[in-house]
């Protein structure tokens, strides 16, 4: 039996996420083993190197690369991402109690410049706003910036892909609407019974969608920004120093090359990476 590599998944690993991949049905030429290929992926994933410098033990890189892409765009990447957190909700493994949010900015690399932009006018989404698709100059240069939610024990739930520039306060609605667990009856489960932020998400906006689904709002209010009558937004302390986990998990995250650097030029391949990432971080669990 071949000697395991780092960052290779285990038989019960692989065993997690079998399922929701495509079956081969071993027509044409010999169609690589999928264990083999999301090997390959981890690799390039955690070591950062540029695909063709994939060693030859999985394989032909463009076959690596040309399925990372596929299962991006064809949803097969989506639905192991769901698979699993629905696993782990049916096992008792995400904490509803509290939902953390945060972000971060990731440097792109200039190979990541060139992108295509959403529409033929070359103009972007709002999620997308900058000079090509999540990519634009902030504090930390030509750079993207992770918008991301975390259960109550730091597990990554959903996330999205910003330009660098663009304030964390406007999307986060956003992100919390991306979080979507399915489960076997019923409509997926979407919202926490609170959910916490840095100052930076304060605003009345965010606070009144929170009270309207009745989610408790562990925001912090900004000195100096609620001058109105009546006292300032309050926050329980306790459930606010909970937040450190996503900041903890964003240091996880960043331990994978691949997502500490973007050299992605579409902000759907960067994401992808971003999923396996969390894919990784479902499995250690």
């Amino acid at each position: 039996m071949a000697r395991r590599r780092r960052y290779e998944l285990t038989d019960e690993q692989f065993e997690r996420i079998e399922e929701a991949l495509p079956e081969v049905d071993g027509r044409g030429r010999p169609y690589e083993d999928h264990r083999k290929v999301i090997n390959g992926i981890f690799w390039v994933l955690r070591s950062g190197a540029p695909w063709r410098d994939l060693p030859d033990r999985y394989g032909s890189w463009k076959t690596v690369y040309d399925r990372f892409r596929r299962w991006a765009e064809d949803g097969t990447l989506q639905s192991i991402v769901e698979k699993l957190q629905g696993e782990l909700d049916a096992e008792g493994r995400v904490d509803w109690e509290q939902f953390n949010v945060d972000s971060t900015t990731i440097r792109a690399s200039r190979s990541a410049a060139g992108g295509p932009t959403d529409n033929k006018k070359g103009t972007t989404s709002r999620e997308d706003e900058g000079v090509s698709p999540a990519l634009g100059y902030g504090r930390g240069g030509f750079s993207t910036k992770i918008h991301l939610v975390t259960d109550g024990n730091g597990l990554p739930m959903a996330a999205l892909l910003t330009a660098g520039q663009r304030h964390e306060s406007v999307f986060f609605t956003d992100v919390m609407d991306q979080v979507r667990v399915p489960r076997p009856t019923g409509r997926p489960k979407k919202r926490p019974e609170a959910v916490a932020g840095d100052r930076a998400y304060d605003s009345e906006e965010n606070r009144k969608w929170c009270w309207k689904r009745n989610i408790e709002s562990v925001i912090p209010a900004r000195k100096g920004m609620h001058t109105g009558p009546g006292r300032p937004p309050t926050c329980d302390e306790q459930k606010y120093e909970r937040r450190n986990v996503v900041e903890r998990l964003v240091g996880r995250l960043k331990e994978r090359r691949r997502i500490a650097t973007r050299y992605e030029k579409k902000a759907s391949h960067y994401k992808a990476m971003l999923q396996w990432a969390f894919i990784g971080e479902y499995l250690k669990r």
